[in-house]
């Protein structure tokens, strides 16, 4: 992690993100950017959080973690998603871990000019929309785990951890990582591997040098129908 105070950079994402009307003159004097590598976290489970961060560039992964040390996707966030929201206002610790899956930037602000916003009427609807959007989000996320088989949650996954749009993932995952992978689509890698044999025997993924590369983008969409770890995507599901 890096973080900076390039002024020119975080108003450029405020334009890019039409915030200036939505963030405080306060908050903007604040800001500061943070820089992350691929696989890096931006916050753990159980860890009390510092600042609220909005994703401005790049693609996280959100997971959850039980007492006996089982992960479960809740989802993918791209631009703009906020971080550490309502851990901030509550004053609880993270909810769940989040890990850059590309190169991620944010723009974030320190939790404790929280407490000087409450008269920012349209900040804190601007919050509010967020939270209400990252709950029914999560609340959709156990639902598409339980009432989806295992093939359009690895479908979806693996749409969602590879780019072919430049966005800076790779076209691979690392077959190395395939078990973790089994127990974050709350499935056994037994029964995960035998659908991803299947993907390969239908030439939509094939294994080269310890990779597991995508080869058929639009034959993966189809199996997933819509990628049910997208937030876009699963709020125009039917």
């Amino acid at each position: 992690m890096k973080a900076s105070h390039n002024e020119e950079r975080t108003e450029a994402y405020i334009r890019q993100f039409q915030l200036a009307d939505v963030l405080p003159e306060l908050l903007q004097k604040h800001l500061m950017l943070f820089r992350f590598g691929p696989e890096e976290e931006l916050c753990k489970q159980g860890e009390e959080p510092q600042y609220i961060h909005f994703l401005v560039q790049g693609k996280v992964k959100v997971y959850t973690t039980s007492f006996e040390g089982n992960t479960l996707l809740v989802a993918f966030m791209k631009p703009l998603g906020i971080l550490g929201e309502i851990e901030g206002v509550r004053g609880w610790d993270n909810l769940n871990t989040v890990t850059a899956v590309t190169e991620v930037e944010t723009i974030a602000f320190h939790k404790r000019w929280l407490s000087e916003l409450d008269g920012e009427a349209r900040f804190l609807r601007f919050l509010l929309d967020k939270v209400t959007e990252k709950f029914y989000s999560k609340s959709l996320s156990l639902s598409f785990n339980l009432l989806h088989p295992v093939e359009v949650r690895l479908a979806s996954y693996l749409l969602s951890v590879t780019s072919s749009s430049g966005e800076g993932a790779e076209d691979g995952v690392a077959i190395s990582t395939m078990k973790d992978t089994a127990s974050l689509l709350g499935t056994s890698y037994r029964h995960m591997n035998r659908v991803l044999l299947g993907f390969i025997t239908d030439g939509l993924v094939k294994r080269d040098n310890g990779m597991l590369i995508v080869r058929d983008r639009q034959g993966l969409n189809r199996v997933a129908g819509r990628n049910i770890y997208e937030t876009e995507d699963r709020r125009d599901r039917p």
